[in-house]
């Protein structure tokens, strides 16, 4: 009996080094700007991690994320599974980057075209990422806008082309005018969840199907 103890005691270990050693998904958070892909990454880290510090900071003023930001060994726990993922807040896709954008919000002229340059590189940036550094991506869209836009749609192509894991989110549904449907009705082909990552709403779900897209 001694012997037998021992060899499963071994096998165990052993199987414990091999998964502790697995290097941690990286999962991106990809979006048209305003998505609300920063306060779902800050959400998704003070739910599941000690200090539950921010990602980033979130803004209504767009490309506020303008360089992705990375939070690692994100251990998410759904019956008795736990997902270890690197969560990676990506800056919002968009195929023109306007420095009057900004001027909108009471920047100063040089503020706003220094913004917009620098927005500008982090769509590159963006897009680097999704084509060399992720193993899945959260596709965030905001369902109080119109999906059917040549961003998202030449972004789910993309994904689907590096045969990415995608889940994609139906985010501010707290809002009156926020349509799911239409959602789903722009991309039939992948699952939609609805949530309201400011709120809180539905992210239960949203933590059932990060488990199951990307475990």
């Amino acid at each position: 009996m001694g012997l037998i103890t021992n060899l499963r005691s071994s096998i165990s270990r052993a199987a414990s080094t091999l998964f502790a050693d697995a290097e941690p998904k990286r999962i991106g958070i990809y979006g048209p700007p305003n998505a609300g892909k920063t306060t779902l990454a800050n959400r998704i880290v003070r739910d599941w991690t000690e200090h539950g510090d921010a990602v980033g900071p979130e803004s209504h003023i767009p490309h506020e994320t303008r360089r992705a930001r990375r939070k690692e060994n994100v251990e998410i726990e759904r019956d008795g599974k736990t997902v270890t993922i690197d969560v990676v807040d990506t800056p919002g896709v968009t195929t023109k980057v306007d420095y009057t954008e900004f001027l909108e919000h009471d920047m100063e002229e040089d503020d706003a075209v220094r913004r917009s340059r620098e927005a500008t590189e982090g769509v590159a940036e963006a897009m680097h990422w999704l084509r060399e550094d992720v193993d899945g991506v959260i596709y965030v869209l905001d369902a109080t806008q119109d999906p059917f836009t040549q961003v998202n749609t030449m972004l789910i192509g993309i994904i689907e082309s590096q045969d990415l894991p995608v889940l994609i989110l139906a985010n501010k549904i707290d809002l009156e005018d926020a349509s799911v449907q239409r959602i789903r009705n722009a991309f039939p082909q992948h699952e939609t969840i609805p949530l309201s990552a400011l709120e809180g709403d539905n992210m239960d779900e949203v933590y059932d199907k990060i488990a199951e897209y990307f475990g």
